[in-house]
């Protein structure tokens, strides 16, 4: 970071020093005797914390962790707030079968028991973490933001948009009342 008489100077912005106006680009094109030969120094960034779980440094470096049980309980909520959401796709089928007693897909079912399952799962680890260093560890790692995949399907009577733009694998076979516009460069089949 570039500092002039105590203030931080932007990249790309234009700044004022000594009475002359300096172009967005100087701090970039200049060397550094140019830049300090008007006062401006050099000095490094301030370091970066994660502030969801981090108040920010002490005066000896050390980061302030937040309350561990008040993040495990926010994190708690906002795991099953995102199960919630990815359930709610497929609340219809649930909604059909208790009103006309039509079954809802055995896939959907599943699908749905794998989100719970997922979603207890990260629970019960962010319950388990030992402190803020450990729990910020697990909901930044690869495990904690992954989900089953979703692709409910459509009520009856809505049609279901398939893209085919990413290509079609070899054998794949499409059956149903489709259309297919090749001709205006779209590449959709509604089924």
């Amino acid at each position: 970071m570039f500092v002039l008489n105590g203030k931080p100077l932007a990249l790309d912005r234009p700044f004022e020093a000594n009475g002359t106006l300096y172009p967005a680009n100087w701090l970039r094109l200049a060397s550094p005797a140019e830049r300090e030969a008007i006062g401006i120094t050099e000095v490094p960034d301030a370091p970066t914390y994660d502030q969801r779980f981090y108040w920010g440094y002490t005066a000896s470096g050390t980061l302030i962790p937040k309350d561990h049980g008040v993040l495990v309980s926010g994190w708690t909520d906002q795991t099953r707030t995102t199960a919630n959401t990815l359930l709610t796709p497929t609340d219809w089928t649930v909604v059909r079968e208790l009103d006309n007693g039509t079954p809802m897909p055995s896939g959907i079912k599943q699908l749905r028991q794998e989100i719970r399952t997922s979603c207890e799962a990260k629970v019960v680890t962010i319950a388990g973490t030992l402190d803020t260093p450990d729990l910020a560890s697990y909901i930044t790692g690869p495990e904690y933001p992954v989900w089953p995949p979703i692709d409910p399907p459509a009520p009856s009577g809505v049609p279901k948009v398939i893209d085919f733009t990413g290509g079609v694998t070899s054998g794949a076979v499409v059956t149903g009342t489709s259309t297919l516009s090749g001709d205006t460069g779209v590449d959709t089949v509604i089924l």
